[in-house]
């Protein structure tokens, strides 16, 4: 390759790499979803690490999916995809689902959000950070993320949650990112419940302002 012997020299690889994904998902569809050919606002859902496996049962009992179970008037189109036991959210994968879901359902792409709880919070935020432009707003819950990305959030509508006694995932996880997003000159907000503690979801995903939120916010209010 004629690389001097004894020195150090820059060089550079480039290649492709293929990647199989499986993620197994929930999808709701919401009322109307038949009638006619309109498209709906989208929910990427991402659960925390206690719903991790191969039964997909279980990430119907919290989050925004338990909701699911109890309403069926959201008028959104919902996917939750399962991770798999002692996975993480990957973003590589979540991309590719969602690329696949924006395909399969009548989705308005121009009303894509994104939200989790716990791992998922994390998922969030990452995902987030490294697909900001595919998002109209996302609402990262107990979650944390890296600030040195938050300059990456600037354009993106973010409410976070979090309890101040939560004691699995600091506040000053969801604090930090909020703080360094609006530094950068970005327009996220922090909720915090004062007697909540790592279960900052259930008021949240029970709170129909979030839904009245999300909808407040396109891709188009960015052009």
């Amino acid at each position: 390759m004629g690389v001097e012997q004894g020195r150090q020299r820059t060089s550079a690889f480039e290649g492709d790499v293929q990647k199989h994904v499986r993620l197994r998902y929930l999808v709701y569809l919401p009322r109307g979803y038949d009638d006619g050919e309109r498209t709906w606002p989208f929910i990427l859902f991402l659960h925390g690490a206690g719903e991790r496996g191969e039964d997909i049962e279980i990430i119907k009992r919290t989050g925004l999916t338990e909701v699911l179970e109890r309403r069926d008037d959201l008028p959104f189109v919902v996917v939750a995809p399962q991770c798999p036991t002692d996975g993480w959210w990957d973003p590589d994968e979540l991309l590719a689902l969602l690329d696949h879901a924006l395909e399969a359902y009548r989705v308005d792409r121009e009303c894509v959000y994104l939200t989790g709880l716990s791992m998922g919070g994390f998922g969030t935020w990452r995902l987030a950070s490294q697909r900001p432009e595919l998002f109209a707003a996302i609402a990262p819950i107990c979650g944390g993320g890296n600030p040195a990305l938050a300059h990456r959030l600037r354009e993106v509508p973010i409410w976070a949650f979090h309890g101040a006694k939560d004691e699995v995932v600091p506040l000053e996880r969801s604090q930090e990112m909020v703080d360094a997003v609006n530094e950068a000159g970005g327009h996220a907000k922090l909720t915090v419940y004062p007697d909540a503690g790592h279960d900052s979801w259930t008021p949240t995903y029970n709170n129909p302002e979030l839904y009245t939120w999300l909808l407040e916010h396109s891709l188009a209010d960015r052009s």
